[in-house]
């Protein structure tokens, strides 16, 4: 599973070869979230906090998320999302 980001103790990766809706998975301390490109919650659970932070990211980098799921369709590298600061 290929980081794509890490921030603030988050860490955001996605996998190659997973299903519909575009999605990304993240933890936070030992808790774990799959979450759309708005930065919702879909499954799992992290901190209201942590999706505050996860949301905020996702509208700095929505256009990078899309790419990205895009080249993992494609099976090629992904790129780095720079992180929330």
């Amino acid at each position: 599973m290929p980081r794509i980001s890490f921030f603030l103790g988050i860490v955001i990766y996605m996998y190659y070869d997973d299903h519909n809706p575009p999605h990304f998975h993240a933890s936070y301390e030992g808790l774990e979230g799959v979450c759309n490109f708005e930065g919702e919650l879909i499954t799992g659970y992290l901190s209201e906090r942590v999706q505050n932070l996860i949301k905020e990211w996702c509208g700095l980098h929505r256009k990078e998320l899309d790419e990205n799921w895009q080249r993992a369709r494609e099976n090629k590298p992904l790129n780095w999302v720079e992180p929330l600061r």
